[in-house]
């Protein structure tokens, strides 16, 4: 499975640590940056660059990191046909894939532990979409708004 990746400077370290233990798991990962720890950077650049990778197809899912993970889950879902969940605990990161299609994982580096981060994000990536007659009638309705409220995207 190809990954995209991307961090703001509050969560470079996670992103630095989980890009290698991706890769060792066997993931293809593109790494959006940022490639240093600069206070100045701003996450709805790497959010937005991780949406449209998504959008384009470079990777099936993608992990975002800020400090809280909520910055980067609101600048991703400014996008149709992003569905980006903040998650801090194992059960939401595979559920919200199962139930809800979600393709993009936002976590905080300042919410939680590494270890736990890792676990978060081999649980979302191993996570499969149920097709569940009751899951895909809320995916469908969740469409519906986006294409009732959102311009089209333009790739």
């Amino acid at each position: 499975m190809k990954v995209v990746i991307a961090s703001d400077h509050a969560g470079f370290t996670y992103k630095t640590l989980l890009v290698k233990d991706l890769q060792q798991a066997g993931y293809e990962v593109i790494d959006l940056g940022t490639h240093g720890n600069t206070p100045d950077d701003d996450y709805p650049d790497y959010a937005e660059a991780l949406a449209l990778a998504i959008l384009k197809k470079q990777a099936e899912r993608g992990i975002l990191i800020c400090g809280s993970g909520v910055g980067v889950s609101v600048a991703a879902n400014k996008f149709r046909g992003i569905r980006a969940g903040v998650c801090h605990d194992t059960y939401s990161a595979h559920q919200c894939v199962e139930h809800d299609n979600v393709n993009v994982l936002c976590i905080g580096e300042r919410i939680i532990g590494i270890e736990l981060a890792r676990e978060i994000v081999f649980a979302f990536l191993k996570a499969v979409y149920s097709h569940a007659p009751r899951h895909q009638r809320r995916l469908d309705k969740i469409e519906a708004i986006e294409n009732k409220n959102m311009k089209e995207e333009r790739l």
